[in-house]
């Protein structure tokens, strides 16, 4: 968990180092663009425990019961790929290139758009899986 913060907290600054006025790689420009849509993600990691929380207790045999732990499970997969695609850009980028706008190699370009794709997706699923938790426990 706690690479997982030193990640989260890595990729937080370097947003904020990214804003100089210095010329970069036109690929820096799309790297702003993945890192904000991180930025906009993470804090819902919260959203997504405090949802786990509300929903567990309400798990059991019932088929109602059922629907409260799919919503969990949902939950805790948005959250688990989460994880893993932070892990995973740390593995593919380095911090020169997150945090100060390195170019990057034809290879890594190609990285980047992948990872671009599979943030957005993530955070389309991260939305509805929140939107659905919350939805149910609306209702109740």
């Amino acid at each position: 968990m706690r690479k997982y913060i030193i990640v989260s907290l890595t990729l937080f600054l370097t947003v904020l180092v990214s804003c100089k006025d210095e010329k970069k790689d036109p690929s820096a420009e799309q790297m702003k663009e993945v890192l904000a849509v991180h930025d906009e993600v993470m804090p819902k990691m919260g959203a997504i425990a405090k949802l786990v929380g509300q929903l567990k207790p309400k798990v059991d045999s019932t088929e109602q019961g059922k629907v409260f732990e799919k919503a969990m499970k949902d939950l805790q997969e948005s959250n688990a790929e989460m994880m893993e695609w932070m892990q995973r850009f740390g593995e593919r980028f380095d911090s020169d290139e997150i945090m100060n706008g390195k170019a990057l190699t034809p290879e890594k370009k190609r990285w980047l758009k992948e990872e671009k794709q599979k943030i957005e997706a993530l955070k389309q699923n991260v939305e509805v899986t929140i939107s659905e938790a919350e939805a149910l426990l609306n209702v109740q």
